[in-house]
Parts: structure tokens; sequence; C-alpha cells
């Protein structure tokens, strides 16, 4: 199973997207939807929401007058507030529900409003954007809601910023434009990435990591910050640390477009307690990787770890779990640290991983660097020494 969240501010066209995976083929958990359902006339979360806001909420017949809480609700935020803690939990329970009675291999795409706000992100391995700028989501809600211009603006400005949303959007669909080009974007993304990442995840396939060197992305840090905040939720207390290393954590480092991640757990029987959750947060297991190479004067026996690699084929990412202390865990902590306080060695790295880079196999690529590393060891533990450095 692969979840999806997808979220968008109010006026975005999230409904268009849901709408086209929908018809793709995803069970579409529709938050508004179920927001609706539980407080219909006759649910416990209707008397909540009259107990707290009073009978003038209702219309005639009895059922939930929208614009009228509306008004009332979001006229201040401890109002706001007590919303949510009414509807939230009632919303979440239901979606559990539905999520439940899905098959092991169906696409659940997660449609929450407020996803960043209520801060989900990092429970889904993929969270999906939908975007449009404050004024053509201002016009919308007038045209084709009923809205006013100042109700409108006023739901747009209690909702999470642009800026907060992009720090979670593992992909961003801009519906600036036409509601067809928005579908096709939807579909392609459909076909491209999330139909290939749920056969992955499935079969257990991890996407190949690239051996091409590119040039230093900037958007690596923030794509590193992402998966972190995920593996954190995943792991939770399992994982005595979560960090970036490799290449990629170095700023302005030339590298393979891949996100290493180290997660360090306190022995070898909790790494391999993680691999379920792993799986299911898009992260599989490749079996055949068991250990790196140890390095002279230490014990082989330390050098073990288990290795997960992303199933997205828009994200490669490698996952290595080592136990704390080890050799192999100290290293990569260092590693990083050390190229960041020598750039004259990043050159050196970068000249020996381009030479490597003619191997397309990503085994002959990694023993390629090896006798480069092996230097690399000694020199870079004299520097610890040298600095006093910890890690």
């Amino acid at each position: 199973m692969l979840r999806i969240g997808l979220t968008g501010g109010i006026g975005a066209g999230k409904s268009t997207v849901s709408t086209t995976f929908s018809e793709c083929g995803a069970i579409v958990v529709d938050g508004d939807v179920i927001s609706r359902e539980v407080v219909e006339p006759g649910t416990d979360g209707l008397a909540k929401l009259v107990d707290a806001f009073g009978s003038q909420i209702l219309l005639p017949e009895g059922a939930l007058d929208r614009p009228a809480l509306a008004a009332i609700a979001f006229s201040d935020e401890e109002k706001r507030k007590t919303l949510n803690g009414i509807v939230h939990p009632l919303v979440a329970t239901r979606r559990s529900e539905l999520i439940a009675a899905a098959g092991e291999d169906a696409v659940i795409v997660e449609d929450i409003p407020l996803l960043v706000e209520s801060q989900m992100a990092p429970m889904f391995p993929l969270v999906i954007v939908v975007n449009a700028d404050p004024e053509v989501r201002v016009k919308r809600l007038i045209e084709y809601r009923g809205f006013s211009e100042a109700d409108a603006r006023a739901r747009i400005a209690m909702q999470a910023t642009e800026g907060q949303r992009r720090l979670v959007a593992d992909v961003w669909l801009d519906n600036s434009g036409s509601p067809g080009q928005l579908v096709e974007q939807a579909r392609e993304l459909w076909y491209q990435r999330v139909l290939p990442f749920a056969h992955n995840l499935a079969t257990r396939t991890p996407v190949p990591s690239p051996t091409a060197v590119v040039a230093a992305d900037p958007t690596w840090v923030d794509a590193a910050r992402r998966i972190l905040a995920r593996l954190n939720t995943t792991c939770g207390h399992r994982a005595v640390r979560i960090d970036h290393i490799g290449s990629t954590a170095v700023p302005g480092m030339d590298a393979k477009d891949v996100i290493d991640v180290q997660v360090t757990v306190a022995s070898p029987e909790v790494a391999d307690e993680l691999a379920a959750d792993l799986l299911q947060a898009g992260y599989p297991r490749v079996e055949s990787i068991t250990t790196d190479v140890p390095k002279a004067g230490t014990d082989p026996a330390l050098w073990h770890k288990r290795f997960h690699a992303s199933g997205d084929p828009g994200r490669p990412t490698n996952v290595h779990i080592r136990v704390d202390g080890w050799p192999n865990q100290r290293f990569a902590l260092l590693f990083v640290d050390w190229l960041i306080a020598n750039p004259g060695v990043q050159q050196d790295y970068l000249a020996v991983k381009r030479s490597a880079a003619r191997h397309t196999d990503i085994g002959a690529y990694a023993e390629a660097k090896e006798p480069w590393f092996l230097d690399a060891y000694s020199r870079a533990w004299a520097w610890a020494d040298a600095t006093g450095w910890k890690g």
C-alpha cells in the first residue's frame, strides 16, 4: 500500500487533482467529504458543535449551516481551535477506518486541506501540494463558491503560507493555468511517479542509485529535511539519531543526485525491527548489502549495517542503518565535517567520483572509490584528533 498526502490552499485546485487520481484508480480519502459526514444530523459531531457555538449554526431542518459556523468559528483564533478540536479527531478516526478497509495493493490518496497546519506531512511517503496565486484563488472562491472577497481573503490568511507548503512538498503542482492543464499534470504524475512507486513498494524494489555526478543542487537541503522528518516519524525512539550524510550534505559540492541518510540505532536487532516500518515509509530493504568495507586496524564485524533505498523514482535516497559507536557510523559523520572543513579534499574526492562514474553499476562505482577511501579514513581521523572533533 502506498499512502499519499495531497493538500493545497482553499481554491488552489486540490479537488481537481484528487478527482483525476480517483479516475486513474486511486482510493481517495477526502478530508472535506469526511468532515461533512462527521457532522451530519444525528451525529455526535454536530451535537458537540451546537454545544460549543449555539443553535444559530443550524438550518431550520436541523442540518449544519456551514456559512453561519464559519462566520463564528473563523472570527478569532480561539474559536477556530475549538472547531478544529471537535472535528479533527472525528475526521482522523473515520479516515483510519477507510484506510483499513482498503486492499494491500491500493494507492491511498489522502486529501487533507490542513495537512501542513496539522503537521501530518512526515506521515506520508509522498506529499503533493497543489498551488495557485492567492489572487487567483480569491477570484475562484468568489466566482465558483459564492464567497465574499473579505471572507475569501480571511480563509486564505488563516491557512499555511506558500513557503510553509513548499517545505513539505515532494511534488509541487502549479495550477495557474486551465483546469485541463492541471489534469494533465496530475495524470503524468500518476503514471510516471505514483504508479512506479507503488509497484516498487509492492515488489520491494528500490530505485537504482545514480552514478553520474551533477552540479550541486540547493534543493538537496530541503529534500533531506523532508526525508529526515519522515524517518524520525517512522523510527521514533528506536533511532538514536538521524543525519544527512554523504556529498549532498556538503554545501556547494557536486555529487550524485541521491540523498544519503544515516539512521543510528543501539543494536543490529533494532535495525531489523525497523524493516517493515521503513517499507511502509517508502524505503525497501536491500538484502544484498549488509556491510561497509572495513578499514585497516578495525574489527570487520563492526562494519555491518542494514541498507534501505527509496522506492520513489522521483527522489533517489539511500538509508544506511548503523550501530551507535561502530566505526562505520562514526566515519559517516566525520566524513561530512572533514569535507566541509577542507575544500581541497572536496576537490580531490570529486575527481575520484567523476572517474568512478564511468561505471554505471553502483557496486562497481563504489569499488572504484575504495582505494581513495582507505587513505582518506586515516587522514580524516588525523584531522579529527587534531581538531578535537566529537561528532
